[in-house]
């Protein structure tokens, strides 16, 4: 990353997960300047286990969760897609809506969740991942994939790189250590989805972080699996 990086879209699956995933690192570009774009594709309203919770109720709640999770990290801008949790599918719809934010933001670098992890995985998770990355190519690069696009004034553009998180095989790290409270500052502001104390949760975050910290001789950092797609 270099400082020509200004502008960075993060899209993630549910409420919570980009703070989980990445929440150290966007706390880190947002203290150096950078312009941080948070698109959730689903409205979370299958999270709970609190069967007196209506599903509609607990979307409400979630979004006004993320809203305070993206205060805490300097998010400049969080777009709701407002899908239904667990029904994500590789469909028209969700990859226009995608392509549009892409071609709307013309970010730097796209972030977001490896579709790749293998066995037992959240649905929306794996079509999250996967359709981002069709987004950014070819989607968002063609301008005959989506003409509406062209109509809204929406030109295509190339995204340079993606960054996946909770990778499989990690081939970047950064350091959080300075902004691994955020981090976990912005996670409890999800408060419906912690069912286990801060400490409890504090703690097991900073193993697996001081873990992945061992890629850059110490401290606490994030893995991401960086796709290089255009140059200059």
């Amino acid at each position: 990353m270099t400082d020509a990086t200004n502008t960075i879209l993060v899209v993630t699956p549910h409420p919570d997960d980009a703070e989980g995933g990445a929440g150290g690192t966007i706390a880190k570009w947002t203290r150096e300047g950078r312009r941080v774009v948070l698109v959730v594709c689903t409205n979370g309203d299958k999270g709970t286990s609190d069967r007196a919770l209506a599903p509609a109720k607990l979307a409400e709640i979630r979004e006004r969760e993320q809203l305070a999770a993206a205060e805490v990290l300097g998010i400049d801008e969080v777009v709701f897609l407002r899908f239904p949790d667990q029904n994500l599918e590789d469909s028209r719809e969700f990859r226009l809506a995608l392509s549009r934010q892409i071609r709307k933001h013309r970010p730097d670098i796209v972030v977001t969740i490896d579709p790749n992890r293998p066995y037992i995985r959240h649905r929306d998770h794996y079509m999250t991942g996967r359709v981002t990355l069709d987004a950014v190519f070819p989607y968002a690069r063609d301008h005959l994939a989506f003409p509406e696009l062209i109509e809204e004034g929406l030109e295509p553009y190339k995204v340079p790189e993606v960054w996946l998180f909770r990778p499989e095989s990690a081939d970047v790290h950064i350091d959080i250590t300075d902004t691994f409270d955020l981090k976990m500052d912005a996670l409890f502001r999800h408060a419906s989805q912690m069912s286990r104390p801060r400490e409890t949760s504090e703690a097991r975050s900073r193993e697996r972080a001081a873990e992945i910290g061992k890629h850059i001789g110490g401290g606490l950092a994030e893995g991401f699996k960086r796709i290089t797609l255009f140059r200059g």
